[in-house]
């Protein structure tokens, strides 16, 4: 056999090892390092939601304490170098010998996944983290974590690094209190960022006050010395302070707020809510303390119930007559405010991150204790009742007004064929992904950008005036709108229930207003309108607001085009500096001028101030506005929805007090306002 054959044939063999797969290809992780290898699993990200989910699974467990009844006080700190401590006065972490595997209770639970006290029905009625791998998902994550417990006369201690153990557990000194400290330090191997928002810790926390009635959490920010943050959240009305809070900026529809607490079969059911005269519902459901953002049993009970509650009240005091169809569920959540917080000793979640509550039997123990509860407080407040039911009577009949638009909007659409408005230049592209739709403040700004865009994958729908504010419409009122209905019917994605985010058309939606008031103006309006009617559109990262420059800059052979004041400022000194420079370098010498003088009599500078995008000529607006390679867009994003929804509300809701409010708090941070 030759060599070159011989190699060959030793290839051939190589390769078919490499593709066999045999019991020696498996691979066993041990311990913590399946998290380590696919934290995303069980934490859901390694970004800003995945790095904050490591204090709520602390914390979640001081919780599970507190609603045992052993716990009464949790502290959360934020510390320097990234470190966080939680604190709580439970019962603390058990630390003598586990048998089946002969370590400390406290380095079982620290170190190994789906172990922990909440598998066994004696030592937790309920909990949140009942698959018990939170706290040692926290440790394997972590760059180095330390345990601290109270138990037993004594103080018990053990660090970890990467999960693994730094000691045996050991105590380090005696105490009569009870309970657990958990320091941690996220590993920046795993968390590309690691930065900690308080306002988002805050927003959280409060939440898990209002949900454990009593518990006292206070919430500290040490991480600067100068500057540290103090904060304290207690409240003993529960859920019923949470519909006021949420309910702060609205007006409220009707007095007293409806709450209900009841334990059936084993399920705790505490649901509170009241109405305002708003148009959207805002609807928080929980299971064992945990936020369920897409609902689940709990929530699907409680709708069934409203619904026919209050059409069975309607009914009965003639409200509905008999010619009269049922509210739809639509109709009779339209301005409501609720909160269902269910607790359950075996919760089903789907999926380790918790978001939707599967077990059946909570839908009709829900359905049980709601409609009785809500059936005698209708009959008990009388008032009350009338007001909630007319604002349902209200909400059917625009119901059924928007539908007559919508299918108008549809009719329209199917004779126009194209299902496009007149005024919209749309692009020659019809996928989704490269198009780009400019929605423009003006007929003037939109004859430029028309005439400056990229035809192929730049569409451009001009807007004229200011839009109707979508806080304070109704569907039916929005769809009459003909500037609006140009624009729904652009984005191809139909409206409210027929609502389809796979047909819009275009994958980039840019908002292109003037740098002015005005234009602020515009662009609020039109941020209302997706947030209230399209936030699918946000959520999916398809809306954007264009930055038109705020000044051209000419110098010699140079033009640059300015986007903010600060810039144009520090170019100025950059010039001037070098001005001077050449001057002294001859030998002239440099009076000191005046700030104003420094930036209006530079020689041979020219500034220009754009005060609208109809004042560029279409090879500006493109080059300086849509040009891919040039532009600048902001990407709207929603960090948090509640927080959201309530500065919508302020800002462009009914009530006026709110507004003067924010006004008046935030006036003193605006230098130069441009009217």
């Amino acid at each position: 056999m030759t060599r070159k054959k011989s190699k060959k044939i030793n290839k051939i063999k190589q390769n078919k090892e490499k593709s066999e797969y045999r019991a020696k290809s498996i691979t066993v992780l041990e311990g913590l390092e399946p998290v380590r290898k696919r934290p995303a699993m069980y934490i859901g990200s390694v970004g800003p939601t995945g790095l904050h989910h490591l204090i709520w699974e602390v914390v979640d467990n001081s919780i599970d304490e507190a609603m045992a009844g052993y716990c009464h006080k949790i502290i959360v700190e934020l510390l320097p170098d990234n470190k966080v401590r939680v604190t709580d006065d439970g019962r603390g972490i058990p630390v003598d010998i586990h048998k089946p595997t002969g370590l400390s209770a406290l380095e079982v639970v620290m170190t190994k996944l789906h172990a922990g006290g909440k598998f066994d029905r004696t030592a937790y009625k309920v909990s949140g983290g009942l698959h018990g791998v939170g706290v040692s998902v926290v440790n394997a994550l972590s760059k180095w974590l330390k345990a601290e417990v109270k138990r037993d006369g004594k103080v018990w201690m053990q660090e970890y690094k990467r999960g693994r153990p730094l000691c045996k557990v050991k105590p380090i000194g005696k105490t009569n209190e009870t309970g657990t400290i958990i320091t941690f330090q996220p590993d920046p191997e795993i968390f590309p960022k690691i930065d900690f928002d308080f306002k988002y810790i805050l927003n959280h926390l409060r939440q898990q006050a209002y949900l454990t009635k009593g518990i006292r959490i206070k919430v500290f920010d040490k991480r600067e010395k100068e500057n540290p943050k103090e904060y304290t959240f207690c409240f003993t009305s529960g859920i019923s302070s949470y519909v006021c809070y949420l309910n702060r900026t609205n007006e409220k529809r009707h007095k007293n707020i409806f709450y209900v607490s009841k334990e059936i079969n084993d399920i705790n059911i505490e649901i509170a809510l009241q109405y305002t005269n708003d148009f959207k519902e805002t609807i928080f459901s929980f299971a064992n303390n945990i936020y369920t953002s897409d609902g689940g049993t709990h929530l699907v009970g409680f709708k069934k119930a409203l619904t026919r509650v209050l059409n069975s009240y309607a009914r009965k005091h003639n409200f509905l007559k008999e010619k009269d169809t049922n509210f739809s569920g639509e109709d009779v959540r339209e301005g409501l405010t609720a909160v269902i917080s269910v607790k359950v000793r075996e919760p089903q979640f789907e999926g380790q991150t918790k978001a939707r509550l599967g077990n059946t039997e909570v839908k009709a123990a829900v359905e049980s204790v709601f409609s009785k509860a809500f059936s005698n407080f209708l009959e008990e407040h009388p008032k009350d009742a009338e007001a909630i039911i007319e604002k349902c009577i209200l909400a059917s009949r625009a119901r059924k007004a928007a539908k007559s638009a919508r299918e108008a909007v549809i009719r329209k659409s199917a004779f126009e064929g194209i299902t496009l408005p007149g005024k919209l230049a749309d692009c020659v592209s019809r996928d989704p992904r490269i198009s780009e739709l400019f929605i423009v403040e003006g007929d003037s700004a939109g004859g430029s950008a028309k005439q400056g865009r990229d035809r192929y994958t730049q569409a451009i729908l001009p807007l004229r005036g200011k839009i109707l504010n979508a806080e304070k419409a109704r569907i039916s009122k929005i769809l009459a709108n003909s500037e609006l209905k140009s624009l729904i019917i652009a984005l191809g994605t139909n409206f409210g229930e027929k609502f389809n985010p796979n047909k819009l058309r275009y994958h980039k939606i840019i908002i292109m207003t003037d740098a002015d008031v005005d234009g602020a103006h515009i662009r609020t309006l039109l941020l209302t309108l997706f947030y209230r009617y399209f936030p699918d559109i946000i959520y999916k990262g398809h809306l954007y607001i264009a930055q038109p420059p705020l000044y051209r800059l000419t110098y010699g052979k140079i033009k640059k085009y300015i986007y903010s004041d600060k810039e144009k400022e520090k170019i100025l000194r950059e010039i001037k500096r070098k001005t001077e420079k050449k001057e002294l370098a001859k030998g002239f010498s440099v009076k000191k001028v005046s700030q104003e003088e420094k930036e209006e009599k530079i020689p041979g500078v020219t500034i220009q101030r754009y005060k609208g995008l109809g004042e560029m000529n279409p090879e500006e607006l493109f080059e300086t506005t849509m040009d891919i390679n040039n532009r600048v867009l902001k990407k709207v994003t929603i960090k948090d929805a509640q927080e959201a929804d309530e500065l919508f509300e302020i800002l462009m809701g009914k009530e006026v007090e709110p507004r003067k409010k924010f006004i008046q708090t935030h006036a003193k941070f605006v230098k130069n306002l441009d009217i």
